[in-house]
């Protein structure tokens, strides 16, 4: 026999693909896609933590230790990233500009839409996770950290992480 505990780490890694083929085939608008999509691997873990734990203390932010805490008790751990591409829609300024053509003059600036579809994706991939009873949270901390700590592309501009675990408590909201 095998035991269930054996193969939470696999099981968990199935989802974490699962997850991201929901994020990939999430809808997007005008049918163009932004997204930035991986499967963190252990080495990246601990190269996330690391950062994560001196963020925490360069900026004096607590909860990046708790959620670097937290992920390492992750099964699995998957990072959804958007790039800043315009759709170029003459009249939307969602953004915050009139145009893409003026939002084009402020680079980091991301477009509403980007954002939108990464929300998108993201439900998605939890989505995903839930309907697997699959613990999971969306942490805006843990895709700081790979932007940060150049795990993501250079042209991925805001990335959040879901990590995975599957365990009788969560570590990602049972945090007492």
């Amino acid at each position: 026999m095998i035991n269930e505990e054996k193969t939470r780490k696999e099981t968990a890694q199935r989802v974490a693909d699962l997850m991201m083929a929901a994020a990939r085939t999430a809808p997007k608008a005008r049918g163009i896609d932004t997204l930035w999509l991986a499967k963190a691997e252990p080495d990246d873990i601990a190269l996330l933590t690391d950062a994560m734990l001196q963020y925490a203390d360069a900026y004096h932010l607590p909860f990046f230790k708790r959620d670097a805490e937290n992920i390492l008790k992750a099964d699995a751990l998957v990072l959804i990233g958007t790039r800043l591409e315009t759709r170029g829609i003459s009249w939307c300024s969602f953004c915050g500009f009139s145009n893409c053509a003026v939002k084009l003059t402020n680079p980091s600036v991301p477009c509403a839409f980007n954002l939108t579809d990464l929300g998108i994706a993201l439900g998605a991939a939890a989505a995903t996770a839930a309907n697997h009873h699959v613990d999971n949270r969306i942490m805006f901390s843990v895709g700081k950290a790979a932007i940060e700590a150049k795990l993501t592309p250079s042209d991925v501009k805001v990335c959040y992480a879901i990590p995975l675990s599957i365990s009788s408590k969560s570590p990602f909201f049972d945090r007492g």
